[in-house]
Formats: structure tokens, C-alpha cells, sequence
């Protein structure tokens, strides 16, 4: 793979490059080190595909890929009922999440908090940022953790979180951070801190969130937190193991307005999880007096007729439950056939449910 092909690979259905130029650069050393950080929270559900396969990508482009548990990040942001012992089983059940994607052939590397929090350079480290931040700055912040910039008053270690985020970037001593869109702020401040300090900043690649089924009456209003895809509301999620009927039942209720192709999460799941991935067509199936079948090759085709009211929204609901039901079957069997995941994927669901 040249290196053309590799940018274009490692840059693909993104959002944001930060930059491209700095890409380039990065794909052209012998190893280059990025990195994505997952908060141990939950569930694994649809939305988080678009980052894992992201990282899958930037493996195949040459780029060493660690995955940080944030374990500790977790315990901060009160996830899992702030119970470190059930967010390090979940640390583990995204391994396995990985695994049944096809995402980690054995090629990503993992690093727990607990190894960075051990050793007191990664505590210097932390000071340092926080030494170039302002309490505003931090503030403004919070939403790398899915808060409000007003909820930063609940605690104050809430506040040490994004000093944290930033501290293991240089830490890792990374090349690349990947991360969804709500993840820029603490990118960016990595950044700025390394400009003011003359470390080696970190290129950032951010993908895109997917919102909810259900997304708030005033979507106008609503910020980034209100509108994207949330395990802490199942009802608006797909999780990767849920079985066929879940996942229809889920998308038949989601909103889905006629010929509306923006802010409509089953247009969202077909841009950005669909038809994201190579050489996928979209199979409707229609009755005669409606058109007959379908087979739509491109998601600019699907965004055409659904403007112009020639996909009803049943059909395309039908079609894309179909589709990601397809999609997610290795993950289902992989669940049922290995009995550690299987396990973790058990107490997965009970912390979700009472916590």
C-alpha cells in the first residue's frame, strides 16, 4: 500500500483531520503510535462501531493502535455506579466486543489506567497540564465526559478528568488520537499544551456520533449530550448483541419522518454504519403495487429517493433492520460460542439494569 492509499484509508468517514498534512507525516515514519481512550461505561452499542472501525483502518494503514482503558476516568465520571471492580470487567467485555467485530486480530494493543495511574511521572505529567489551564478552560471542558460545563460543581474530581485525558496522550507518547467528536476539546487541548511546552503534538482524526433513535422533541435546541446515540437510554440504542427482533422493534419505533433526510437517526445508521463500508448495498424489499424491490448502491441513491418520498419509512426501517441484523450476527455468535465474553456480557447487562 502506497502511501496515498494509506491516508485516504486512515482519513475515510471522519468528520475532522487534524490535520491532513500532519497525517501524511506521520504515515510516512517507519512506526507511528495512535490511540483511542474508552471509558468503560456500559453496553457496546452500534455508535461505537464507527470509532472501532476507524481504529481498524488506521491499523491497516501501519499505525500502532492502543486502546486505553480509562478505567479509573470512569470511576471519575461516576459510570457503572463508580464500582472500579464492574468497570474492569467491562474494560474486559469491550475487548471481547472488539474481538467479535473483527477489528482486533490480535494487532491492538490495550493499556489499563491502572498502569499509567501507578507511576508518579504520569502524576507530573497531570500537574503539568493543569498547570497550563485555567479553571474556565477546564470548565468548558467537561463535555469529553458527556456533562455539563455547570455539572463540573458536583465534585472536584470531575475537574481532574480532563487533565487526565490530556496527561495520557503525553504519556502514551502518541503520534495520533482517535475519538468521536465529543472527544475534540481534550484533543485539542493536547495540542495547545504541547505547543506551549514544545512536546510533540498529537495529530487527531474524530469520527462521527450517531444520534439517538428517539432524539428530543426540540432537536434545534438540544446539544451534542442530548442528541447522540446513549447506553444509559436502551430504548434509543442498538446494542451490538442484540438479536434480530431487538434491534426491529427498536428501529420500528425510532423516528423516522418522511422525505426528512437530516437529524433522522435511521438516514444517520445508513450513512455512517451502512454504507460506510465498501461495496455495501442497501436490499428493500416492496410489494409490486409499491415499486417492488430495491437495491440501493450508494447512500447518495438512498438520500435522492427518500427527499423525494419514493422510499416509504417502513420499507427503509424494514431494510435496515434487516441489514444491521446481518451485520451483527458474527457478534451474536461469537457471544454465544465463547463462554468468558458470554459471562461479562451478563454482568454487563445486571450493572446496566441496577445501576
Amino acid at each position: 500500500m502506497d502511501l496515498e492509499e494509506k491516508v485516504k484509508l486512515a482519513t475515510r468517514n471522519s468528520v475532522e483531520v487534524v490535520t491532513v498534512s500532519e497525517i501524511v507525516e506521520m504515515l510516512k515514519k517507519e512506526e507511528c503510535k495512535g490511540y483511542i481512550g474508552v471509558e468503560p461505561s456500559g453496553l457496546f452499542h452500534v455508535g461505537w462501531v464507527i470509532w472501532a472501525r476507524k481504529m481498524r483502518d488506521l491499523i491497516n494503514a501501519g499505525v500502532r493502535m492502543t486502546v486505553l482503558e480509562a478505567t479509573w476516568h470512569a470511576w471519575i465520571n461516576d459510570k457503572l455506579g463508580g464500582d472500579l471492580d464492574v468497570i474492569r470487567k467491562c474494560a474486559s467485555y469491550i475487548e471481547h466486543v472488539l474481538k467479535a467485530l473483527g477489528v482486533d486480530k490480535g494487532d491492538v494493543r490495550y493499556v489499563k489506567a491502572e498502569d499509567l495511574v501507578g507511576d508518579p511521572e504520569y502524576w507530573r505529567l497531570v500537574l503539568a497540564v493543569a498547570k497550563d489551564m485555567s479553571l474556565a478552560r477546564i470548565r468548558r471542558a467537561m463535555t469529553i465526559m458527556g456533562r455539563r460545563e455547570s455539572e463540573s460543581v458536583l465534585d472536584f474530581s470531575k475537574l481532574i478528568y480532563p487533565c487526565m485525558q490530556v496527561a495520557d496522550i503525553f504519556y502514551l507518547d502518541l503520534d495520533l488520537c482517535l475519538g468521536g467528536t465529543d472527544q475534540r476539546k481534550a484533543h485539542m487541548l493536547a495540542r495547545e499544551v504541547a505547543e506551549k511546552k514544545r512536546w510533540k503534538k498529537p495529530a487527531a482524526i474524530h469520527t462521527p456520533l450517531l444520534i439517538s433513535l428517539k432524539p428530543p422533541t426540540h432537536i434545534e435546541d438540544a446539544d451534542e449530550s442530548e442528541l447522540k446515540m446513549s447506553k444509559s437510554r436502551p430504548e434509543t440504542c442498538i446494542f451490538v448483541h442484540d438479536s434480530p427482533s431487538e434491534i426491529a422493534e427498536k428501529i420500528n419505533a425510532a423516528y423516522c419522518p418522511s422525505r426528512l433526510v437530516e437529524m433522522n437517526p435511521i438516514i444517520e445508521i445508513c450513512r455512517h454504519v451502512l454504507f460506510a463500508e465498501p461495496d455495501f448495498n442497501l436490499y428493500i424489499n416492496r410489494e409490486e403495487k409499491h415499486g417492488g424491490d430495491l437495491y440501493v448502491e450508494s447512500f447518495s441513491e438512498l438520500v435522492q429517493l427518500y427527499s423525494r418520498g419514493e422510499v416509504h419509512p417502513q420499507d427503509l426501517k424494514k431494510a435496515v433492520s434487516d441489514a444491521l441484523s446481518e451485520m451483527l450476527e458474527p457478534v451474536r455468535k461469537y457471544f454465544v460460542d465463547n463462554g468468558e465474553a458470554r459471562e461479562l456480557l451478563e454482568v454487563m447487562k445486571k450493572a446496566t439494569i441496577t445501576r
